[in-house]
């Protein structure tokens, strides 16, 4: 399980004294407990790669901002975390992997125009869930739909 999957490579970044990768590791595992207890439930791999995607969403945001105000000491040290955050996700598809896809997906709900962009998005999220990230989904639909 992923959950015990992050716990023992805590455990190991604490005795390699490796401070980066124990710092996101611990800030996955604080999402996840923080949804746990507010729903009280225990999630499945599946939500917690969610999570993680997220945390991943976040970060990748948050990198085009550093590189705007060209802060490389930050620009680094986010890449470095989204690598970390990277290795717990599913392997993510290429552009090219996406398109035959998302055109099944079209033919599926019988989508001809932008008009139909949500029905094809939400079946797409669907099928491919955490291995792309929205905006490649996006870019690729809206593509198709023209």
């Amino acid at each position: 399980m992923l959950k015990e999957k992050l716990l023992e490579d805590l455990k190991n970044c604490m005795k390699e004294k490796n401070i980066l990768r124990k710092n996101v590791i611990q800030m996955i595992r604080a999402a996840i407990l923080q949804i746990e207890k507010d729903k009280k439930i225990e999630l499945k791999d599946e939500e917690i790669i969610q999570i993680i995607a997220k945390e991943a969403k976040k970060r990748k945001d948050s990198l085009a901002e550093y590189e705007k105000s060209g802060r490389e000491d930050l620009i680094q040290n986010i890449k470095s975390e989204i690598a970390i955050i990277e290795e717990y996700l599913p392997k993510q598809l290429t552009r090219e992997e996406i398109v035959p896809i998302i055109k099944g997906i079209i033919e599926e709900t019988g989508a001809t125009s932008m008009k139909d962009m949500g029905n094809v998005m939400k079946e797409a999220k669907n099928k491919i869930g955490a291995s792309s990230d929205g905006k490649t989904l996006s870019e690729v639909v809206k593509e198709l739909l023209k």
